[in-house]
């Protein structure tokens, strides 16, 4: 399986955080509403990505935006996404996308097994069609920067044109999410485990 050498390098204890941790009360008032929005819905608060987006308000917005339908109004069923979202955690070792996503995909139904064997760096055992189509898909986009004619039948076969673009829309998208997260080098919330063994 393709994947990083390393996994996200926390802060040296004591140092201070990169992007130090933005409250609602710092944010310009035209963007304290999105502010709201975020701690509404984000099981980090304003922290992880959002710590570091809201730096650029603007792009903050659109990100949000972007994800809102990523997350609540893709094509792509919730147990797909989430474990789009998870191979893109584990290819990055982004300890934060994993923390955030691994209870939301068990809750969506993707087995347990199946992440855990990701998280291993094993090909994910008794995958359905479906998700073995997601895994496919997401691992040829990272290793071959595109997809074999093949797979690419297969994938609309399965999961038809719109789930397949939205699946590399999600997938695109928490590249870019993992790399803010690294760019922060945030982390999971303190006392929280790391997901992956640290640098």
């Amino acid at each position: 399986m393709a994947s990083l050498t390393m996994a996200q390098t926390p802060p040296t204890p004591g140092e201070p955080k990169r992007f130090p941790q933005i409250t609602l009360e710092q944010l310009p008032p035209d963007a304290r509403p999105l502010g709201k929005e975020i701690i509404a819905i984000s099981s980090v608060g304003l922290g992880g990505p959002y710590n570091v987006m809201l730096r650029s308000p603007v792009f903050a917005d659109r990100m949000k935006r972007l994800l809102d339908y990523l997350r609540f109004n893709t094509s792509l069923p919730t147990r797909l996404n989430e474990f789009a979202i998870l191979i893109q955690g584990k290819v990055w070792s982004s300890q934060v996308e994993w923390y955030a996503h691994y209870p939301l995909a068990l809750k969506a139904g993707l087995p347990q097994q199946v992440a855990d064997d990701l998280k291993s760096g094993i090909r994910p055992r008794d995958m359905k069609p479906d998700e073995a189509v997601v895994y496919d898909v997401s691992m040829e986009m990272i290793q071959n920067h595109q997809i074999s004619d093949a797979l690419f039948q297969k994938s609309k076969a399965i999961l038809g044109e719109q789930q397949l673009v939205d699946l590399v829309a999600v997938s695109g998208t928490y590249v870019t999410v993992a790399m803010l997260l690294a760019l922060g080098q945030e982390m999971p919330p303190a006392g929280k485990p790391l997901p992956f063994p640290p640098k």
